[in-house]
């Protein structure tokens, strides 16, 4: 039974095989859209597992996904608990990586055409598009031990670049050996590609701010160009969970499930400690590939304008992470799956880089093709109400499917224009696959993120130049 508690926050009560409830954050408007697919039964469903704690958390974004629903969160017990792939999802550590520049919009226009069509050729986008230039063994290995290290020891980061990466762009568990063949031979030439789907690359203005002492920490001006990026660990990631859930099924069967999809392993058994590595090692894969696509993006800066390119910060919207929590007056260590969810931590954790620990993790929150974006900060009632966890972007309401049959992509193209937005892209089924009437509102996404205390909103970014898959 699903039963609304107060303004933006609703509970499906324990029944059954429930071991806790599922709380979701969401308006009226973003719950009649989130009934709409199979997110409640999915939200029901991780409730049952093992080791489960206090509740099952859904964003306001959510929508169905595989195993956990795109926008779930679920802590679990770090001694009686699981890990699952389909909690934390086939695309490992897809996440977002904001660039602040000092770049005035009004400068940026005069070349934007030049400068995106020459991103779009040193960037490479698509479904399995891939550079020319293959890693060998001891690189791919390398890249999966030590993520954005790897860059910066071939002189394609910074020290700063690190400092300002969730976990500075490394996850000590990753263990290569844990990788597939399969899966290293899928990610070898796609370091520094942005693949398909949701993923893309965005030029922006900032063009209001909301809290100017936040804003100005994380380096934000008004009227300046920000660049977004948002991509994951590609087909290494795709393959290293398909390897795992089929393990997992192998070793412990399905017949005990509420859903085959929720298949996953005790978080200390022999299977649980190899997916954590993998999945460590695929993000680290992540954290390098958005890394190698920033020294693209700073070169291609260099040769239109005479500005500078930093890393505001890069946050991980797809991964399982162990982390510290207050509960029930002492301290405890979760293992936090967050699917599609984005690390919401307040002031003075010490996750977050030094510059940003005395106001909170920087949250970044994509648009839809064509709508704007956001940039928040963490709170302490996050870390109280949700396991330190927000939205991740806008969240689909439209299958791809319905999309590709029902939209049309020169009309998008359109309205695209129509709002001075310019678009490159790789084919008109990905322009219809993403166009923005096939997701939830963004801006009531962020407002309920706002009031809720999940994030505070810091800045809204308008887009003026986009580059998909």
């Amino acid at each position: 039974m699903i039963k609304k508690l107060k303004e933006n926050i609703w509970e499906i009560e324990k029944e059954g095989k429930m071991k806790v409830p599922a709380i979701i954050f969401a308006s009226d408007d973003l719950m009649e859209k989130i009934k709409n697919d199979k997110t409640m039964e999915q939200a029901k469903n991780v409730a049952q597992l093992p080791g489960i704690v206090e509740k099952m958390v859904v964003m306001p974004d959510a929508h169905q996904g595989y195993g956990f629903p795109i926008g779930g969160v679920a802590a679990f017990d770090a001694e009686k608990g699981i890990i699952s792939p389909g909690g934390v999802g086939y695309d490992i550590n897809c996440g977002v990586r904001l660039l602040r520049t000092n770049l005035s919009t009004k400068d940026f226009l005069k070349r934007r055409k030049e400068f995106l069509a020459d991103l779009y050729k040193v960037v490479p986008s698509g479904v399995g598009e891939g550079n020319k230039d293959k890693l060998s063994d001891k690189d791919i290995d390398d890249i999966l031990n030590k993520g954005s290290q790897w860059g910066l020891e071939k002189g394609y980061a910074t020290q700063e670049d690190i400092k300002k990466t969730e976990d500075k762009g490394c996850l000590k568990e990753a263990d290569a050996s844990k990788v597939s063949q399969k899966a290293k031979a899928r990610g070898r030439n796609q370091l520094g590609t942005i693949g398909a789907g949701n993923h893309f690359i965005e030029i922006q203005e900032v063009q209001e701010i909301f809290d100017k002492n936040v804003a100005k920490i994380f380096g934000l001006q008004q009227g300046n160009i920000v660049i977004m990026i948002h991509t994951g660990s590609r087909g290494l990631g795709h393959q290293t969970a398909s390897d795992y859930i089929q393990k997992m099924e192998k070793e412990y069967g399905i017949e005990n499930l509420p859903d085959r999809e929720l298949i996953n392993a005790p978080l200390e058994s022999r299977l649980g400690k190899e997916y954590r590595a993998a999945m460590a090692a695929a993000a680290n894969f992540a954290f390098a590939n958005r890394q190698i696509i920033t020294h693209k993006i700073r070169e291609t800066v260099k040769k239109y304008f005479s500005a500078t390119t930093e890393v505001v910060y890069d946050i991980a919207h797809n991964i399982a992470k162990f982390e510290e929590f207050s509960m029930h007056g002492k301290k405890e260590i979760l293992c936090v799956h967050r699917k599609g969810a984005t690390r919401s931590f307040g002031p003075g954790r010490k996750e977050i880089p030094e510059e940003y620990r005395d106001i909170g993790c920087p949250i970044f929150i994509p648009g839809s093709m064509g709508t704007f974006s956001y940039v928040l900060v963490g709170t302490k009632k996050a870390e109280q109400t949700s396991f330190a966890s927000t939205a991740h972007g806008a969240g689909r309401v439209l299958s791809r499917t319905y999309a590709i049959k029902n939209l049309s992509a020169e009309k998008i193209r359109k309205e695209l224009e129509d709002k001075d937005i310019l678009l490159k892209a790789g084919s008109s089924k990905g322009i219809v696959e993403e166009a923005p009437e096939a997701y939830k509102d963004v801006d009531e996404v962020v407002r309920v993120s706002d009031e809720l205390g999940l994030g505070i909103m810091v800045a809204k970014l308008k887009p003026l130049a986009v580059m998909k898959g």
